[in-house]
Parts: structure tokens; C-alpha cells; sequence
């Protein structure tokens, strides 16, 4: 019989109630049952923006409200934040059950009783190797995320030179479609700040997109011209 462990839950039946002196080792094994559950994304995100579509039919006005991801997030938050309180001494959970939000229980007993984060750091490491950018996304969207993801990094307190940040993204995140131009920046011989290739390319964006709206005339212009 063939067991697979990497889908068997870290057991926290037996973990020592977080009395402020354990806190290291307590943290370390909630996060890593938080990954296995795949809500760890809880311990450092805030909730969802609900995004509300008005539409107009007949004067009157309908609201609809795409509340999956929120209704997703409250569930997962309870999950977490039980799991945190139930695994507490009385007086920390005394001091904690009025708190709502998982983050914010997270966040308060790291400033009470942790000296780093290696949770949080591994996760945005992960947010920021995992980036890719599409071909189905604006092109500039994509590439402010990775500006964030990595700030993101940086205020870790990772030290990462601009060259890798810009080498990183145009030899690895460049979607297929890309590919003529990630080639043509290999053979420049001078380096790019970060800003210069993100101008770069937001005029390379702008060209293909005004390539892509003259094709339909020349299209059109060459069906003419046949008959």
C-alpha cells in the first residue's frame, strides 16, 4: 500500500499550547499546516475587494456582487483563526478571541514574541519566482505586479541588485509571444535599469497594439484590391 505523505496533515493535536516561550516552534508548525491547507495566504493578505457591476435595464438599477473570492476568504480566515486560538494558552486567548481577523492575531504575536518572519519571507520569495506574465493580460498590468512583488521581496529586508531584478524579468517572465524581444535586449550591451526596459516595452506594447488595429485595414485593403 502506497501512502502519500504529501497529503497528510502536520498534527497539531499534540502541539504544546502557545504560552509565549514556544512561540517559534508553534508558529513554524501552524504555518506549515496553513501550506498544507492552502490558506496560509490568510496569515498575509487582506480581505478581498468585493467588485460591484451596476447594470441599467428598464431604469432600474441591479447590483450585482461577485462575492466568491470574499465568501472564500471568510472561510478560510475562520479556519485559520481557530486554529491559532484553540492552540493558545487561556489568558492568550483571552487577550486574542475578539479579533476578527486572522492576519491581524498573526501579525500582533509576531511583534509580541517573534524576532523574524521566515513565513511571510518564504512567502513572498515564492509569490515572486512563481510570476509569469500571459499573453491574455495588458502587458503593463502584469509588469507593475512584478514591480510590487518585488518591493515586496526588498522590504523582507533581501538584498537583490537591479540588474537580476530586470534580467530576471525579461529572461524568465516574458510570455512566448515575447520571444523575438527578449532576444533582441541579450545582445544589448549596455545594462537596463529596471524603469528603462519598462519604458522599452511599454512602447513595444503600444507599436504591437497599433500594428494589431491596422491589420484589419490592410486585410480589408488587400480583399479590395483582388477583386
Amino acid at each position: 500500500m502506497v501512502t502519500t505523505l504529501n497529503k497528510t496533515l502536520p498534527d497539531l493535536s499534540k502541539l504544546k499550547p502557545l504560552d509565549g516561550n514556544n512561540y517559534k516552534c508553534w508558529s513554524q508548525k501552524h504555518f506549515i499546516f496553513f501550506e498544507h491547507l492552502e490558506v496560509d495566504y490568510i496569515l498575509f493578505n487582506e480581505p478581498p475587494v468585493v467588485v460591484v457591476v451596476v447594470i441599467y435595464s428598464s431604469n432600474v438599477n441591479t447590483t450585482v456582487v461577485e462575492d466568491a473570492a470574499k465568501k472564500k476568504f471568510e472561510k478560510d480566515n475562520k479556519t485559520v483563526g481557530g486554529h491559532l486560538l484553540n492552540h493558545m494558552t487561556n489568558p492568550l486567548f483571552d487577550l486574542f478571541i475578539n479579533y476578527k481577523s486572522a492576519k491581524v492575531i498573526w501579525d500582533n504575536l509576531e511583534k509580541k514574541y517573534g524576532a523574524n518572519n521566515m513565513g511571510k519571507k518564504k512567502y513572498v520569495v515564492e509569490k515572486w519566482i512563481k510570476f509569469q506574465i500571459v499573453d491574455d493580460k495588458p502587458i503593463m498590468e502584469q509588469i507593475h505586479e512584478y514591480e510590487n512583488l518585488t518591493v515586496d521581496v526588498l522590504n523582507e529586508g533581501m538584498e537583490m541588485c537591479e540588474i537580476l531584478q530586470v534580467n530576471v524579468l525579461c529572461l524568465e517572465k516574458f510570455p512566448p509571444s515575447w520571444s523575438d524581444y527578449r532576444n533582441q535586449l541579450k545582445h544589448k550591451k549596455k545594462n537596463l535599469t529596471l524603469q528603462e526596459l519598462i519604458s522599452q516595452m511599454r512602447t513595444e506594447e503600444a507599436n504591437r497594439l497599433k500594428d494589431e488595429e491596422s491589420e484589419p485595414l490592410k486585410d480589408k485593403m488587400k480583399s479590395f484590391s483582388l477583386s
